[in-house]
């Protein structure tokens, strides 16, 4: 082991695991089994002895392989390029899907931006699973031939993307906002076959035809030989002969068989937007991301079959196939969340929560952030005890936030299972675990199985802020990019030999606590000190005035940059910013204090709810923004001012 495992501290930190935790654990149950007292220990082993950890694990989680596996690993087509469980057969759609076939309990529930709620059980999903495969087989869709899904996180995502796997094709999800011309664009790419798409669906209460769009892509995707249109909205939806409708596919067929696929046989392409350049496609396989989805569900999170896992996601952000395949596998339920988490109004999680019986709430910092602020900092009244946890991902968090929903909303008794990772790493690199201490805005340490450490510019270990970077190989990590082997190993594996270099800038507390500190490409430096604009932003929402902010690094003769804030206000008016100036200095240092604080109406996000601080940046210096497709239209980047 090359990298760090490091825990935080039980003496820092603001909660501790309790006997409930610990006799519900999985992990816990299975460290006392494989004889570990601590869970370092755990994590040196899980890389040092990779093999024995992983098939013990495996065995642990309940992941079928319906032919055992001879070998952990191949390298021989080079470090970046492993190749996993060598010589067993697996299928995604058997271990989430068709296992589960007598078990009447709700598989999915599914929470729209309009109201609307359905669900369906698991042998139900088995059902549905096999009859649409057989009819995607009965129109030619072939093991490896690739189908794309365009469609809200509907039940029907579900049986689309196992029905998909069953017979060995390769999922292809959209972002289910995209325009015709990003969704062509990831057609053409992935060479898709069939597309399955919806009439339409709602966001902020307004129709979206998302057929309308699908035909527009369509029109431009020479592959494209099919569209299979479900009926979700039951609104206006045009016809031609290369459409079949949902509820007629594979009606009366008998099912087919069920492939037994190689480990590394792709289940999915999940395309990322780059800041230039055409979308990267992740390819990720049934063995090695059903695998990773386990262990980081599994393990991380305690998902167990009496779950329900409540969470804002789309089938094309990594979060949507991801919570099929981590949630399905153990007979948990998903309760998937549509739209935004303040439409109708800032009650809308604890509605769903109260409604569904939700155990683990997904939390992404920005919503919290504008649930806090509408709620003017108050607790939930909705009845939300049946939580046992929140998780959290996709940005970092700032501490009053955090403070918030820990101490008021969850009253101290909730951890927040902070997790980061990547769609390329196939789930999560750092985590919180259920029997870790926590403090605040951090994460305990690495996820078992890889080989985590922070390296200073010069590739060197550093106790400063510094690359995130993982020193081994691990199941679950993309294959490569689809058909750009040479851009992959570029944009991970070219700065230092054999080390996976994420794009994170982190850093590890002198309690043990890791902390993610931005993108490295939002990265200023000031004076000679590099620094993340997390940590900037969360000092200056310490300020009462100030509802977010966004920090940006702009170039300066003198200093090399300087800080430029934009902040928007919890109560529009004037805005004194001593305050702010104030806390920007206690926090981090009098050498951080932004040469300007610039109130705005609004931050532009991605349709998830990140700050685009990338585009905020190209737009104050009147730079090309590159690829914008992930904005979402209602938090426009005209929101920020160009530097005269």
């Amino acid at each position: 082991m090359k990298g760090r495992a490091s825990f935080g501290s039980r003496e820092a930190a603001v909660w501790v695991p309790g006997p409930a935790q610990i006799e519900r654990s999985r992990l816990a149950k299975a460290m006392k089994r494989w004889g570990y007292d601590d869970l370092a220990s755990l994590h040196r082993d899980s890389v040092d002895q990779a093999e024995a950890f992983w098939r013990r694990a495996i065995d642990d989680l309940g992941i079928d392989f319906s032919s055992p596996w001879s070998s952990l690993i191949d390298d021989t087509d080079g470090y970046a390029f492993p190749r996993w469980f060598n010589g067993g057969k697996i299928n995604v759609a058997w271990n989430c899907a068709l296992r589960h076939a007598s078990d009447t309990r709700p598989a999915v529930i599914y929470e729209g931006d309009n109201g609307k709620r359905t669900e369906i059980s698991f042998a139900t999903l088995a059902t549905e699973v096999e009859r649409v495969a057989a009819g995607l087989r009965s129109i030619g869709v072939e093991k490896g031939d690739r189908v794309a899904f365009f469609m809200p996180v509907i039940p029907e995502a579900a049986i689309a993307v196992l029905a998909c796997a069953k017979i060995g094709a390769i999922g292809v999800p959209a972002f289910s906002g995209y325009g015709p011309d990003p969704l062509v664009a990831r057609l053409n790419a992935a060479g898709v076959k069939v597309l399955v798409t919806v009439d339409g669906t709602t966001r902020r209460g307004k129709r979206v035809p998302m057929k309308e769009v699908a035909d527009a892509a369509a029109d431009k995707a020479p592959a494209l030989q099919t569209i299979v249109t479900i009926r979700h909205d039951g609104g206006p939806c045009a016809t031609s002969p290369r459409d079949l409708d949902w509820a007629d596919l594979g009606q009366a067929l008998p099912p087919v068989p069920t492939e037994e696929m190689d480990p590394n046989d792709p289940v999915m392409i999940i395309f990322t937007s780059g800041t230039t350049g055409a979308p990267k496609g992740i390819v990720h396989s049934h063995g090695g991301y059903l695998v990773k989805a386990g262990m980081d569900w599994g393990y991380g999170f305690d998902i167990q079959s009496d779950d329900r896992l409540g969470w804002i996601a789309d089938m094309g952000w990594m979060l949507g196939p991801l919570m099929i395949l981590g949630t399905l596998q153990f007979g948990a339920t998903i309760v998937w969340i549509e739209g935004l988490p303040n439409w109708p109004d800032e009650n809308r999680l604890w509605d769903i929560v109260e409604r569904n019986g939700v155990t683990v709430l997904g939390m992404a910092p920005t919503a919290a952030r504008g649930i806090r602020a509408a709620m003017d900092g108050a607790a939930p009244k909705q009845d939300i005890s049946t939580l046992r946890a929140f998780t959290s991902t996709g940005e970092a968090w700032d501490v009053p936030t955090w403070q918030w929903l820990f101490e008021t909303v969850g009253g101290k008794r909730l951890p927040i299972l902070n997790y980061t990772g990547g769609t390329e790493t196939g789930g999560g690199i750092l985590t919180n675990y259920t029997i870790t201490p926590m403090s605040p805005a951090s994460f305990a340490g690495p996820i078992l199985g890889q080989d985590v450490d922070v390296l200073g510019e010069d590739g060197a270990r550093t106790d400063d802020i510094g690359e995130l970077v993982v020193r081994n190989t691990w199941p679950g990590m993309t294959h490569a990019f689809w058909g750009d082997r040479d851009r992959y190993f570029g944009t991970y594996w070219d700065r230092w030999a054999d080390t996976w270099v994420h794009g994170d800038l982190a850093h590890i507390d002198a309690d043990g606590y890791w902390h993610i500190r931005g993108r490295s490409d939002d990265t200023i430096k000031v004076a000679g000190r590099r620094i993340g604009p997390a940590e900037i932003e969360s000092a200056l929402v310490t300020d009462p005035q100030i509802a977010e902010a966004a920090v940006i690094g702009v170039p300066d003769p003198d200093k090399g940059s300087v800080i430029v804030a934009f902040v928007t206000l919890k109560t529009p008016g004037r805005f004194d910013a001593s305050t702010a100036i104030e806390q920007v200095t206690r926090l981090v240092g009098k050498a951080m204090i932004p040469a300007a604080i610039l109130p705005v109406d609004g931050l532009p996000k991605t349709k998830n709810g990140k700050i685009m601080r990338r585009a905020i940046r190209a737009r104050y210096l009147g730079q090309p923004t590159g690829d914008m497709s992930a904005l979402d239209i209602a938090t426009p980047l005209t929101l920020i001012p160009v530097a005269s």
